[in-house]
């Protein structure tokens, strides 16, 4: 009897094989379509005073950072050879040294996470919007769209977890095969029904923490801000949530997916630590410096709207969002 389940055969990572086109790169569209679509439904539900090409401006100043500070970090943190340091117009390069096509193969999390944040404070200084306010609900669209670039991971078979004998591990059919002579992998073949043999190498279960991140860092972070949105203290609380519950999340996650073997011992910076917990760490302080300090900024109150249109919120408005209001109230008047 087998105590695990086996990566679905079915599934490649490309859509049609044969073809350039691949289920992450799809699953990208999908993330940035989910989290445009998010923020559209909140602008509409608060009135908020942006305009549809302000909206289509801000996403593009976002994803424009994301992307840049992915890739930059990736190849600049994560990858300890010096290549890109050398060659540093290879960060963008789409080919391999064999001419051949494969796109910008490795992002960074924390990376896109700091160049989306630069991005949007670039577009809110300016086009004159509150930062705290359209960052506010980026934190509330952002890990909707997350769970698809997860879910690309699974696809693609690639940022699997350790090995182990749970219930829940998953048999990776590119996964690193672990020596077939060690007393823990023989003790976990076992436990799983495994015959290792004969064997030098054997390819063992690993948590599918690509799933685990997809639920936690995605749809349960985001039901956890979706239920504070309307009820934050003051203005840019969600951000700080937002870098709080992924820090957190992602930490304790992190202790059960395989660390990059390029990262230099197995990724690992200190005794069982990795790289990415370390990241994680600066960003649950950088939460909770952030939630702190905005509850102690002026004009911190949210912008709110009461059930007849105006605004409830009491805090002191920009010009243009005083415009704007007056302009829809002269428009229910000529419909009346």
């Amino acid at each position: 009897m087998f105590l695990y389940v086996n990566f679905p055969s079915w599934l490649k990572p490309e859509i049609i094989p044969g073809t350039p086109f691949r289920w992450y790169g799809l699953m990208y569209i999908l993330a940035f379509a989910t989290a445009y679509f998010v923020y559209r439904w909140q602008v509409k539900e608060r009135q908020f005073p942006m305009k549809k090409e302000q909206l289509y401006s801000l996403f593009c100043w976002g994803i424009l950072g994301l992307l840049l500070g992915a890739r930059i970090f990736s190849t600049l943190i994560y990858h300890t050879d010096n290549t890109y340091l050398l060659k540093p117009w290879l960060i963008f390069w789409p080919f391999n040294s064999a001419g051949e096509f494969t796109g910008l193969a490795g992002m960074s999390y924390h990376g896109g996470a700091v160049g989306g944040l630069l991005g949007v404070i670039l577009f809110a200084k300016v086009k004159k919007f509150n930062f705290r306010e359209i960052g506010d609900m980026f934190a509330a669209a952002i890990p909707l769209g997350y769970t698809f670039g997860r879910l690309g991971n699974f696809i693609n078979a690639e940022l699997y977890g350790r090995v182990t004998a749970s219930p829940f591990g998953m048999l990776f059919p590119n996964a690193r095969p672990v020596p077939a002579t060690e007393s823990w992998a023989i003790e976990i073949a076992e436990k799983v029904g495994i015959d290792i043999t004969g064997l030098a190498t054997v390819n063992l279960p690993r948590h599918p923490s690509q799933l685990y991140e997809m639920i936690f860092e995605g749809i349960v972070l985001w039901g956890i801000i979706w239920f504070f949105r309307n009820r934050k203290p003051f203005k840019g609380f969600l951000i700080g949530l937002y870098f709080l519950g992924y820090g957190f999340f992602r930490f304790l996650i992190e202790f059960l997916r395989q660390p990059d073997p390029h990262m230099g011992d197995g990724g690992f910076v200190l005794p069982g630590i990795t790289t990415g917990q370390i990241l994680c760490f600066f960003m649950i302080l950088f939460g909770i410096a952030w939630i702190i300090v905005c509850s102690r900024l002026p004009n911190r109150k949210p912008f709110r709207f009461s059930e007849d249109g105006n605004d409830a919120s009491g805090a002191e408005k920009p010009v243009f969002e005083k415009s704007n209001r007056n302009q829809r109230r002269k428009l229910r008047k000529k419909l009346q």
